[in-house]
C-alpha cells in the first residue's frame, strides 16, 4: 500500500465539546500521521464554496449554516493507505449506523452534527486539501 495523503475535518459540534484532542489521538493511534493542522471558524462564503458540490441538495443550507457556527479543526493526515483509514475510523455518515469504537458512534449527536469529515477519494483529497492549506503549511 502506498503512503497518501488526505483531508480530515473536526466539526463545530465536537469542538465545542472539547473533544478534539480525542479526535486526533484516534486518528493518530490508528496510524495517521498529522501532517498539517489549523483551527478556523469557517464564514458562509467559506461553508458554500467548501460544500459546493452538494449546493442543489436540500441539506446544503443546513450543512453550510452549521459549518460556519463554530470553529473546526482542518488537518492533513498522512499514512499507509489514509483515505480508507480515515474513513474506517470516522465510521459511517449515520451515526446510529457507525460500528462501535469509531468516531461517529462515539462522539457524533445526529447525522448532520457527526463530528468530523473525511476525503472519500484522492481527487477530493487533494482538493479539500488545497482548499485550506498551501504547500508550505503542511510539514512530513
Amino acid at each position: 500500500m502506498a503512503i497518501e495523503r488526505t483531508f480530515s475535518m473536526i466539526k463545530p459540534d465536537a469542538t465545542k465539546r472539547n473533544l478534539t484532542g480525542k479526535i486526533v489521538d484516534r486518528l493518530e493511534s490508528a496510524g495517521l500521521r498529522v501532517v498539517a493542522s489549523k483551527r478556523v471558524y469557517m464564514s458562509k462564503a467559506q461553508a458554500e464554496a467548501f460544500y459546493a458540490v452538494h449546493r442543489e441538495r436540500p441539506f446544503y443550507g443546513e450543512l453550510t449554516a452549521f459549518m460556519s457556527s463554530g470553529p473546526t479543526v482542518v488537518q492533513v493526515l498522512e499514512g499507509e493507505d489514509a483515505i480508507a483509514k480515515n474513513r474506517e475510523v470516522m465510521g459511517a455518515t449515520n451515526p446510529a449506523e457507525a460500528a462501535p469504537g469509531t468516531i461517529r458512534a462515539d462522539f457524533a449527536q445526529s447525522i448532520g452534527e457527526n463530528a468530523v469529515h473525511g476525503s472519500d477519494a484522492p481527487e477530493t483529497a487533494k482538493e479539500e486539501i488545497a482548499f485550506w492549506f498551501s504547500g508550505v503549511e503542511i510539514v512530513g
